[in-house]
């Protein structure tokens, strides 16, 4: 009995449990969601507008319930961050076969990449660019490289084009297609790739997809993709000086690693 335990269920993150709960070797899904449901998400979502108020988490239940009534799924209205909900979150986790990450908050990510390697839990990854132009899928290992190393890696190594490409990460900037949200079909199109992956590391814990991470470009874009449609994949390594899984982590004090992982995060904000 497979169990999948997931953060987030936003207009990809549902697209990912939707998908994977139709897998029959799924029988249990715990799903940590603390967001209630928006008028303003009904474009990009499974959910009706009616459904404004709502808690995420149960919308997702009576979806699944719908779809898979044969499904046990346990739902945390809790913030990932929340330190007074870490024993039930590590619980879930603890008991898990495989963790699904579906948030766009780095902070998050960080910590979810704590918890699975805590616990030796293999994890994926999705991550939509702004403007849907394209987006990554990860695949996380225990003895491979942690959320550190590799949004170190792709920070240093993604060069698509000579020519520097435009900050995707700040929507509302000047140029148009970070200005743009991502459309329905280059969210759902990143998710059922992401969901893909997962499905095949669970099956198969041994399971090389040929990279650590695959950026798949969605849209030509001037001085960022050429080719539509296009893989790029990467193979990343553990990182022996990472602050996070690296040498200095095992040295550090738990005092220095938290400064760290604050400094790193200020980089990635004015990145």
């Amino acid at each position: 009995m497979a169990h999948i335990v997931q953060v987030g269920a936003g207009s990809g993150g549902m697209v990912v449990l939707d998908l994977v709960a139709r897998e029959p070797q799924v029988k249990r899904i715990t799903l940590i969601e603390p967001d209630v449901y928006k008028p303003h998400n009904a474009i990009r979502h499974y959910f009706p507008q009616e459904a404004a108020g709502l808690r995420k988490s149960e919308l997702a239940r009576q979806w699944l319930a719908a779809h898979r009534p044969d499904l046990e799924v346990q739902c945390l209205e809790v913030d990932l961050l929340d330190m007074s909900a870490q024993p039930k979150i590590e619980a879930a986790v603890a008991s898990a076969d495989i963790g699904v990450c579906a948030v766009d908050n780095e902070p998050a990510k960080y910590h979810w990449d704590a918890l699975m390697r805590k616990y030796r839990k293999a994890w994926t990854l999705g991550e939509v660019l702004s403007g849907g132009i394209g987006g990554f899928v990860h695949v996380f290992r225990p003895e491979g490289p942690c959320y550190g190393c590799v949004a170190s890696a792709l920070k240093r190594s993604v060069e698509v084009d000579s020519a520097p490409p435009p900050d995707y990460s700040q929507p509302g900037g000047p140029v148009y297609e970070v200005t743009v949200p991502a459309s329905k079909a280059s969210i759902s199109v990143i998710a059922s790739l992401h969901a893909l992956v997962t499905l095949e590391l669970l099956q198969n814990p041994d399971y090389d997809p040929g990279f650590t991470c695959v950026l798949l470009a969605l849209r030509k874009v001037p001085q960022v993709f050429d080719e539509v449609l296009r893989p790029y994949r990467f193979r990343i390594e553990r990182m022996r000086e990472c602050l996070f899984c690296g040498e200095a982590a095992h040295r550090g004090a738990a005092e220095d690693l938290d400064e760290a992982l604050a400094q790193a995060l200020d980089r990635l904000a004015h990145a």
